[in-house]
């Protein structure tokens, strides 16, 4: 089988997948369907493994760029569309986190869902989302992205709004999907001005003929189509400012906040500027742009988690912080860097995340950390896995997060000039995410031990399952759809707990994949894909250890300021309480900021929701009515109907009447001809 075949089969079964599920929803009931939906993804990784090896099967490294087409979709004006995908280094990678990552979250899901009156619906949907992006890294034309765009914009809509019951839920996926919409627009105008210009959708035709098409230096039309395009990667990826849908996104079931946050949608923008490279290297200004978005928008988020007591959009912001190094990566020229933290962030994200639901369905649905503590001894396994997770986001050596997170600092560290200020940022926003990361550890599972945590340290676990009011003792429904304890807690979920441990492994070694300068597989097999990127061998031995070590440091250092606050035996409860309220008194303006998340939201509203809804107001109370329907209608149907009663007024009946208007009428013609005469 060869490598393109494989490819195609991968993109086809979580298809499938979703199209079983979604037609047999009626028959496919309970643990069925999340074997199915598991099955389906699973081997979509196997297939993409028989990609992989039969790619590197090739022995000349050229050969590992694949277009395959099924036919042709429209050939118009000299514009070819086919159905096409490209398999190269790049998209493989792609493909291998994509279907291994979300195998492992179906395989959660399978569990941590069990019980829900949705649970086929959910596989489904989550089939349907991974096929989704399968499109758009699988795609070999810029009209197959989009379409892959657009699927995965739709498919993140229905998983947010999963709960429809709950409003909150159907306003967290009509906002995500509302600002994805505008990022879509922006890759489609890019689109266009680039078929302009190359008269061409194919990525390799246009990327051969784009020094040709656009110089040496670029132009003017090729740096306009790249902003616009990176509107739209800004919007998928959650980067300032388009970001304020992805902590609302929380509002879905936690294996979504995985599957979206850790391996598919928010790499996409990622993957678009990296593959997009050729492009990128002939406009400055572009990469420019994509490089300081990305610092700014990872230092404002890791101030945002700071100060956050929700427990997943603590990890939300996380996410968001670092998409903000990639972004910062890919777009200064550190493309295999960035790919690589794509990669580990896939893995001990994913992981958090689950652990984050572990912990929450402990606490029968609540997410308030204010709420939570002691949990140590209650749930060792997601303790460990927390630990586990929370030291590869900090970049503690030799966790994975250490050396993906620290090579893009070095590659952007070596394009000088400027650019050591990014290098700095990117440092100072480590601390902050060692800090905000193991707060959130902290205070969830040191202190002194919540009701929860004593009654599952107990063995009694009803309320893990269940929500008491603690005025009746009646139980009430908490919304989540909890069935049991048993199925939602890793420490008793076997599934979650296979899921959840695969990934704990991943995040400890997956940083060998690329140790700088002394193993680097992955750099070895993505070096085909980026060979005339000018930054790719240029980064020096003594900028990365630097990075290594002043990055460690910065780790650590946020490691023990969060443990001083929320941890240290001296100021653990009301101490530790004490300090944070002194803190957030010093520095109030600061706090309300943060806290406020910088008022993006706010701002938003003010210049464009606010103009939006006023404009639309008008024209459905003004305009419409009083010019469409008024002026334009109402005078249309008054001057027909003025019309209409003259002419009933000639319709008398009389023959004698029409008999006259005959005669009068002949009479005129022959006056009008004979004085013409």
């Amino acid at each position: 089988m060869s490598p393109a075949e494989a490819a195609w089969i991968v993109l086809l079964l979580p298809l499938l997948g979703a199209v079983v599920l979604g037609l047999g929803f009626r028959v496919w009931r309970g643990i069925t369907a999340g074997i199915i939906g598991t099955a389906a993804v699973g081997l979509a990784f196997v297939f993409t493994l028989i990609t992989l090896f039969g790619l590197l099967g090739r022995d000349e490294e050229g050969t590992r760029q694949i277009a395959s087409s099924l036919y042709d979709y429209v050939s118009v004006g000299g514009v070819d569309v086919k159905m096409e995908i490209l398999v190269d280094p790049l998209s493989v990678v792609m493909l291998l986190v994509v279907t291994g990552v979300s195998t492992l979250i179906h395989l959660y899901s399978i569990a941590y869902m069990r019980g829900d009156a949705g649970y086929t619906r959910f596989f489904a949907y989550l089939n349907f989302f991974v096929f989704s992006m399968l499109v758009l890294v699988l795609a070999g034309n810029f009209v197959l992205l989009i379409v892959g765009w657009g699927f995965v914009g739709a498919a993140s809509y229905m998983l947010i709004s999963f709960w429809y019951r709950r409003t909150s839920a159907t306003k967290a996926g009509i906002k995500a999907f509302v600002i994805n919409v505008v990022g879509d627009v922006g890759l489609v105008l890019g689109v266009i001005l680039l078929l302009k210009e190359t008269n061409s959708v194919d990525f390799l035709d246009t990327f051969h003929s784009a020094k040709e098409t656009f110089g040496e230096d670029g132009s003017g039309s090729l740096t306009a189509a790249l902003l616009l395009i990176m509107v739209g990667a800004f919007a998928k990826s959650a980067q300032m400012p388009l970001h304020t849908w992805l902590p609302d996104a929380m509002e879905g079931p936690t294996p979504v906040s995985s599957l979206i946050h850790a391996a598919t949608m928010v790499t996409a923008g990622v993957y678009l500027i990296a593959r997009l490279h050729p492009l990128m290297e002939l406009s400055p200004t572009a990469q420019t742009v994509g490089a300081i978005i990305g610092c700014a928008t990872l230092l404002v988020a890791g101030t945002i988690g700071l100060v956050q007591t929700d427990l997943k959009r603590v990890i939300a912001y996380s996410t968001m912080s670092q998409i903000g190094y990639m972004i910062m990566g890919v777009s200064a020229g550190a493309y295999v860097a960035g790919m690589f933290h794509l990669m580990t962030h896939a893995f001990f994200k994913a992981l958090l995340f689950m652990a984050a639901g572990s912990l929450i369905s402990a606490m029968a649905g609540e997410q308030n950390m204010n709420k939570m503590g002691g949990f140590r001894k209650a749930m060792p396994f997601t303790f460990l896995a927390f630990v586990i997770g929370g030291l590869a986001l900090s970049g503690i050596p030799p966790f994975s997060g250490f050396f993906s997170k620290d090579e893009i600092l070095a590659g952007v560290a070596s394009e000088g000039g400027w650019h050591w200020i990014l290098w700095g940022a990117g440092i100072f926003g480590a601390f902050l995410t060692a800090v905000y990361t193991w707060r959130m550890i902290f205070r969830a599972f040191w202190g002194p031990p919540v009701p929860e945590a004593k009654e599952l340290e107990e063995g009694h676990l009803h309320h893990a399952a269940e929500h008491r009011n603690p005025a009746t003792g009646e139980i009430e429904d908490t919304g989540v759809g909890f069935p049991g304890p048993e199925h939602h807690i890793a420490e008793r979920a076997p599934a979650m707990r296979m899921a959840m441990s695969v990934l704990a492994v991943l995040a400890v070694v997956g940083g060998i994949l690329g140790i700088p300068h002394v193993f680097t597989p992955l750099e070895h097999f993505l070096e085909p894909v980026f060979e005339e990127a000018h930054a790719l061998h240029h980064v020096d031995t003594s900028i990365t250890v630097l990075g290594l070590i002043v990055g460690s440091l910065a780790g650590i250092a946020g490691i023990a300021v969060a443990y001083v606050i929320w941890a240290k035996p001296t100021t653990r409860g009301e101490a530790s309480t004490a300090i944070s309220s002194g803190w957030q008194r010093r520095f109030a303006p600061v706090h309300r900021l943060f806290v406020n998340k910088w008022y993006f939201d706010e701002i938003i509203d003010l210049l464009i929701v606010r103009p939006v809804r006023g404009f639309g107001r008008w024209a459905h109370d003004g305009f419409e009515r009083l010019v469409i329907g008024g002026a334009i209608v109402g005078g249309t149907t008054g001057a027909v109907r003025g019309a209409s009663a003259v002419v009933r007024r000639l319709q008398s009946g009389y023959l004698r009447t029409y008999s006259a208007v005959v005669l009068t009428g002949a009479a005129v013609l022959v006056i009008y001809f004979l004085t013409q005469s």
